[in-house]
């Protein structure tokens, strides 16, 4: 029995919350990772420049890869309705995204094995293809949770999805993917910009800036996109936020300006967009400044920012079905058991702790600029 202070409907709040943090650490820690890997045949000309940007990365990107690990994970467990619906309805989506990620440490082990210009541009494209094609996904499926996923479930709680991928490809998600790559090459080329020398920090300035023009314009486009005409969600009537999950008994509605409501209830939410829209203006200003690290710490705010509006948007749901909208999953009847929450929670406060401590040191042990000259002799990856 858990106590008082934390309730079922506390703990799946503070789970609901858990998600977010752990999202926005993947954005943060392996989306410069993804940023880099997007434009870093435009940020290097030449192999040794191109190494140059691949050791920036290639000591931490397994790191940074936990929060990814630990995202997943975490919504097996305590969101186990939401990972059987998503996992299913975004097959494909999560196979190519997967698919890609895979191709980053191949490509870090393998494109230095032989020099030979054919086999470590095809290796440079597969780098490419690693970081952009994620980052592409990743806002796609985000922004297909505005729109609602076709499912629905059967008497046994098994999700039935009747989309397949194209019908992903819808053209809000479309401009949802061009703002979240733009998001991450911004991140990655402010990384660039603070990490390596010239000349390929002078070119991720100007490619992390055209991305912070492009973040903006996008954002505010999603923006007037769902205030407009995205009809939203929402829940009718009242809702017993310690029950036991069950989807299949409540009442929700497709209302226009439903997921402004949240903003309009909560003022405080809109700090999330202004942040992210101040970020990215930030970072385009430190950038033209020359000041790498605080476009860098700008970017963070792009991340978290973005990442939060949507969140607040969504909340209370997980996963909105565009096909049965009562049978959408929300954060008060998907969840595990009360015990298995605390349980988790529990475990969080242990480990997470320790991830930090060991990320701080790892980039402390790193810190410093890596140039063409520190390449000089040295033929091979860290």
């Amino acid at each position: 029995m858990t106590s008082s202070l934390l309730d079922y409907a506390t703990l799946r709040v503070l789970w609901w919350l858990l998600i977010g943090v752990l999202l926005i650490g993947f954005a943060i820690m392996d989306g410069f990772d993804l940023g880099v890997g997007a434009t870093f045949r435009i940020l290097g000309k030449t192999d040794e420049e191109r190494r140059a940007l691949l050791e920036a990365v290639e000591p931490v990107w397994e790191g940074n890869q936990v929060w990814f690990v630990l995202g997943a994970g975490a919504v097996f467990a305590a969101w186990p309705l939401l990972y059987a619906a998503a996992f299913s309805g975004l097959y494909l989506a999560m196979f190519l995204i997967l698919a890609a990620l895979i191709l980053r440490p191949v490509g870090f082990a393998y494109r230095d094995k032989l020099i030979d210009t054919r086999w470590r541009g095809l290796w440079d494209i597969a780098l490419t293809l690693g970081g952009a094609l994620p980052a592409l996904l990743f806002g796609v499926a985000f922004a297909n949770l505005f729109l609602g996923i076709p499912f629905h479930f059967d008497a046994l709680q098994r999700p039935t999805v009747t989309g397949g991928f194209f019908s992903l490809l819808h053209p809000f998600a479309l401009l949802g993917g061009v703002m979240s790559l733009s998001m991450l090459i911004l991140h990655g080329n402010a990384y660039a910009a603070f990490k390596v020398g010239e000349p390929m920090a002078g070119r991720a300035r100007l490619v992390g800036r055209l991305a912070s023009l492009i973040f903006v314009v996008t954002f505010v486009g999603t923006g007037f996109w769902v205030q407009s005409t995205l009809p939203g969600y929402e829940i009718v009537g009242l809702m017993n936020h310690s029950g036991p999950s069950d989807p299949m008994h409540k009442v929700v509605m497709a209302t226009a300006g439903a997921w402004q409501r949240n903003f309009h209830t909560w003022p405080w939410m809109w700090a999330a967009p202004a942040g992210a829209v101040l970020g990215a203006v930030s970072a385009y200003v430190f950038l033209q400044l020359r000041h790498a690290g605080a476009a860098f710490m700008a970017s963070v705010l792009v991340q978290a920012g973005t990442i939060l509006t949507a969140g607040f948007a969504l909340f209370p749901f997980l996963l909105p079905s565009s096909s049965f909208p009562s049978q959408s999953l929300t954060v008060w009847d998907a969840s595990s058991s009360a015990k298995t929450l605390l349980l988790m929670l529990a475990a969080v406060m242990i480990f997470l702790p320790i991830i930090l401590g060991y990320t701080t040191w790892v980039f402390r042990v790193l810190k410093g600029r890596i140039t063409l000259e520190t390449l000089h002799g040295h033929g091979g990856g860290y």
